[in-house]
């Protein structure tokens, strides 16, 4: 704590001196420094004078303003941090009583013991700390929150929140934010008029900065898309940027995929995410296969590879983000795989929206009303005809 300042407001002359000698020491440290007022109204103007004034002496019986009507001027600045302690005459409570109603912290009697008083004043420092300490943190949970709420905008904001009604595919895609906020994130738009891009990743981290590199990163996936490069060279060319660009320590999953709309060519590229999987027309599930590649932001000139499958018409692809198989219940146990294929089994002839909230049903089932640490997002690509 800083230097106390303490106001000792009393009409007769000699405490001032008494109050120096017994904490010359405490004085001469930088622990406390005293001012000292002859009535309640000239103690007021040094109170507005000096805000750092966080405790306050007070004698009841004083000339020009006394003690009683100080506390009511004193409640009326509206300072959470200021403190005061009364000093009176030995039993007279009922000032007393009226003292520590309009706001007195603690009281003292007179003649005073100098040794009590040292105890009072540590006691009411010692108070007035306690109570900064709780001030400081609820003003850094509201500025967590508001950070929170701003990270949770600008991640929701960017996400698309229509789906296409065509006739040669079905796409949906949903996200339940956690609390914390991470930093997943889906799209999907069309390079030309017969290529869907379609993207899920994943950032490190939480808060604000994860969800503006969420931003950034969605931003130059879909840039470079557009220079029509294949799937790979298109991990490669953002992977270099966000080495050079990012956060230290933050990161980016990313899978990216291409769907040609005419005969269900799909050319898939992986950023250390997870594979999505591929549902037949007669049921079957399988996770396509994990061709490597490192996760985005991490290292320089990393090569990632491409793979080249075919779609039939009723198949449909299922991405999801860790959060899906991560996922825990009111006993720690995890979604995992093992739940997520059986949730995806004997629904292939489900659309993409019935797919995705399917899934969801499933975990907010499993999980049971238990507040999750991470994003929960999915997204589902039904190919229709050719």
């Amino acid at each position: 704590m800083a230097k106390a300042q303490i106001l000792v407001v009393d009409d007769e002359p000699d405490l001032e001196f008494l109050i120096l000698q017994k904490f010359r020491k405490q004085i001469s440290s930088g622990k406390y420094e005293f001012h000292f007022a002859g009535d309640g109204k000239k103690a007021l103007d040094k109170i507005k004078e000096n805000d750092s004034i966080n405790l306050i002496l007070t004698d009841i019986n004083m000339p020009v303003m006394d003690g009683l009507t100080l506390l009511s001027k004193i409640n009326e600045l509206g300072n959470r941090l200021l403190r005061s302690v009364i000093v009176s005459a030995y039993g007279d409570m009922e000032n007393i009583r009226i003292a520590m109603n309009r706001g007195a912290y603690d009281f003292i009697t007179k003649p005073i013991n100098l040794s009590d008083l040292e105890i009072t004043i540590e006691k009411s420092l010692r108070e007035i700390e306690l109570y900064q300490q709780a001030i400081s943190s609820r003003e850094r949970l509201i500025a967590f929150q508001q950070e929170l709420d701003i990270a949770r905008k600008i991640q929701t904001s960017i996400l698309p929140k229509t789906f296409p009604e065509r006739k040669e595919f079905e796409i949906y895609a949903e996200m339940i934010t956690a609390k914390k906020v991470g930093g997943d994130l889906y799209d999907f738009f069309f390079l030309d008029k017969n290529r869907l891009a379609v993207i899920i990743g994943d950032v490190s981290g939480k808060g604000i900065a994860a969800a503006m590199l969420m931003t950034v990163c969605k931003t130059l996936l879909k840039a470079t898309a557009y220079k029509g490069i294949s799937t790979d060279d298109i991990l490669l060319e953002v992977n270099n940027i966000l080495v050079e660009d990012s956060p230290v320590n933050m990161f980016v999953t990313v899978f990216f995929g291409v769907l040609d709309i005419r005969n269900g060519a799909f050319e898939y590229s992986n950023g250390g995410h997870n594979p999505p999987y591929l549902i037949s027309s007669d049921g079957k599930i399988n996770q396509l296969e994990n061709i490597g590649g490192l996760l985005l932001g991490a290292m320089k000139d990393m090569k990632y590879e491409s793979n080249l499958i075919m779609l039939k018409p009723g198949e449909s692809l299922f991405f999801y983000t860790d959060g899906i198989t991560e996922a825990f219940n009111d006993k720690s146990e995890e979604f995992d795989e093992n739940r997520l294929e059986n949730s995806l089994s004997n629904i292939n002839s489900a659309s993409a929206k019935n797919l995705t909230q399917k899934v969801l049903s499933d975990v907010k089932e499993f999980s049971n009303g238990v507040e999750q640490s991470d994003d929960i997002t999915c997204l589902a690509l039904k190919f229709l005809s050719n």
